[in-house]
């Protein structure tokens, strides 16, 4: 959701509006403010749910928004995967007994079959399941047709867990024939997608980096064990559940570096890639009973444990985060998504300082349950910061350092929660940022729902609660690959869920069209295709297809989009430039004709027909609005 995909942005705070009362004593205990903020913060994220939420008029029944926050940043929108992880939120909290929470689940079940069937810009629902890939939509479940990084992969994943476990529990109190009917084909299309594109590239959580992220992987993998063991108990077929070994030999092998994981590759950012998204996966994924070495890479995998020392120590960089000065390294600091960010100025998170918290009380727990502590030479660096005469070696439960040990790391954890109780407005109200420099005043999108959502999680994992186990007893299952050598994804199987409320669309058949231009643009304008077809808007800019600038040079600034089109059809088409500060689009002074070739029914997307053209007519020139640069 977050980050803007074509430009940063740097601004004032927005005030945050939970409530207008104080409501949290800033002189409070620790304990007593998570219990407060624990309540405020669930509050906050159902304020922000259609049709309902008090922060968000006109939302649809089950949209779960980002932000009531419409302008810099403008997020009242609709993300699959922030209204994915605070679904699960919302599930757990349910499971926990708030059974209050299942006219959201419900609501959000029946939302999101309906959205899976939504032509957009990433692609369309049939034949190939490409618009599943799509990030983001408007509130009242419409396609957003802005230039944005898309496609995006973890959404159906943290979508297909949200529903499986809700599934699960169904099946668990006698409502098995419901799961079967009417959640399981909403699941079944998005592990399909998993199963289908799981190792194609694709735009990371923060919305910035096209590649293959650990996050994204992680969460793909959990989704397809998991999928294999409800289709198991509702008796239907997981097609795309196959992959699951292919994507945990993938998570394995290709992002440990040796000190820690890469959080994006197949791409070069230019970055360490010392990035959150690399504590925010093992915490989705977390099982309590799960052992540290499993696949999953769990809180306590040793990996992992070194990989969360060299990501928070980066941000120990006073320079960077005067905020973080002089805090020593058993004590918990400040944390943001990685540190060369530079949306809006490159603060930290709440979210992110929640999940570093949630990490280790989560490592905690498990190590509790398994009655051991095993630490080996890659992560002892993170030990011997905390316990400094830990040694590589096995601690048991029943030694005076199991408990020593333990209980360091859990006031280590309770350290970062106690950042963001300082940093929290005593009206409870948690925004997306705060500013690395004091007083660390609220900083970016007002009450963003995320923010709610992990101080949810985090707060139950303080609290001993923690979600159903999905790690499968068997080690042997998935069976674990010792080389990575995926053969070629299976197609997926997409059929509305049209017993959850999807429509009963239907394919048409249609042909993949690679519109490429070469247009020099500056910072901040976007390019569209838009033309005679409906595919491509019927000449509305309202729906035309925004192209992609990831390949854009200066040796050649291209433009490119993939379009399902109806194959046969004689299409006229033309490009259109859209300004930074809402100016008037610019459109070519020509018209072009091309005719979509014939389809081939067994294609999944493949490119039928590729343009090579040249923008022609007036170029646009920068407004010089807020937050606009040039380049």
């Amino acid at each position: 959701m977050t980050g803007l995909v074509f430009k940063a942005i740097a601004s004032l705070a927005a005030v945050a509006t939970v409530g207008t009362a104080s409501v949290i004593d800033p002189r409070s205990s620790l304990n007593a403010f998570i219990q407060k903020q624990r309540a405020v913060s669930l509050q906050g994220a159902l304020s922000n749910i259609g049709p309902n939420g008090s922060q968000v008029p006109g939302a649809g029944a089950g949209y779960i928004v980002a932000s009531p926050s419409t302008t810099n940043p403008d997020y009242f929108y609709t993300w699959t995967r922030d209204g994915a992880l605070t679904m699960k939120m919302i599930v757990d909290e349910f499971i926990l007994g708030k059974k209050d929470l299942q006219i959201y689940i419900e609501d959000y079940l029946h939302a999101q079959a309906a959205l899976q069937t939504i032509t957009n810009p990433s692609g369309t629902f049939l034949p190939s399941g490409t618009g599943l890939g799509e990030p983001k939509y408007k509130v009242d479940g419409t396609r957003y047709n802005g230039a944005w990084g898309r496609p995006q992969r973890d959404g159906p994943a943290l979508r297909a867990i949200a529903l499986i476990t809700y599934s699960n529990w169904l099946v668990a109190h006698g409502q098995k024939a419901r799961a079967k009917t009417v959640i399981w084909p909403i699941i079944s299309n998005d592990l399909s997608y998993i199963g289908q594109y799981w190792n194609s590239t694709g735009f990371d959580l923060w919305e910035e980096v096209n590649g293959s992220s650990f996050f994204t992987t992680q969460n793909q993998y959990r989704a397809l064990v998991e999928g294999t063991h409800l289709a198991t108990a509702l008796g239907v077929n997981c097609t795309g559940c196959d992959q699951a070994s292919d994507v945990q030999c993938f998570l394995q092998q290709a992002y440990w570096n040796g000190e820690y994981f890469v959080a994006n590759i197949n791409i070069d950012t230019g970055r360490t890639g010392k990035d959150a998204n690399s504590i925010l996966g093992p915490i989705s994924v977390f099982d309590i009973n799960a052992k540290c070495d499993d696949l999953s890479i769990q809180p306590c995998n040793s990996r992992g444990l070194s990989n969360f020392k060299a990501l928070i120590d980066s941000f120990r960089n006073a320079t960077l985060y005067p905020i973080n000065k002089d805090i020593a390294k058993d004590k918990g600091i400040a944390v943001g998504r990685y540190t060369e960010d530079v949306y809006f100025g490159g603060n930290p998170w709440y979210l992110i300082t929640a999940a570093a918290a949630e990490y280790l009380y989560d490592a905690v727990a498990q190590w509790k349950v398994q009655g051991s502590l095993i630490i080996d030479e890659t992560s002892i660096a993170f030990f011997k910061d905390i316990y400094p005469s830990a040694q590589a070696k096995t601690y048991k439960r029943t030694t005076p350092e199991f408990s020593r040990i333990l209980s360091a790391i859990t006031a280590y954890a309770d350290s970062f929660a106690a950042v963001v109780q300082q940093y929290t407005p005593q009206n409870g109200s948690l925004s997306e940022q705060f500013n690395r420099t004091a007083p660390g005043a609220p900083v970016s999108a007002r009450d963003l729902t995320w923010s709610y959502a992990a101080f949810v999680t985090m707060a139950e994992r303080r609290a001993g609660q923690f979600p159903p186990s999905w790690v499968p007893a068997d080690p042997h299952h998935p069976p674990r690959a010792e080389q990575c050598a995926p053969a070629s994804p299976p197609k997926g199987v997409y059929v509305p869920a049209i017993a959850a409320g999807a429509p009963n669309v239907t394919a048409t058949c249609t042909s993949t069209v690679l519109f490429q231009v070469n247009a020099s643009t500056y910072y901040g304008e976007n390019v569209y295709v838009a033309g005679s077809s409906t595919d491509l808007g019927a000449w509305d800019l309202g729906n035309a297809w925004p192209l992609d600038a990831t390949g854009y040079t200066a040796e050649r600034p291209l433009w490119t989009g993939r379009v399902a089109m109806t194959a046969g059809e004689t299409v006229t088409y033309a490009y259109a430039r859209m300004e930074d500060c809402d100016q008037e689009p610019i459109w070519e002074t020509v018209n072009r004709t091309l005719v979509v070739p014939a389809c081939n029914e067994a294609d999944s997307g493949e490119i039928r027909l590729e343009t090579d053209d040249q923008w022609t007519g007036p170029l646009g020139s920068s407004g010089e609005c807020p937050g606009s640069g040039t380049g």
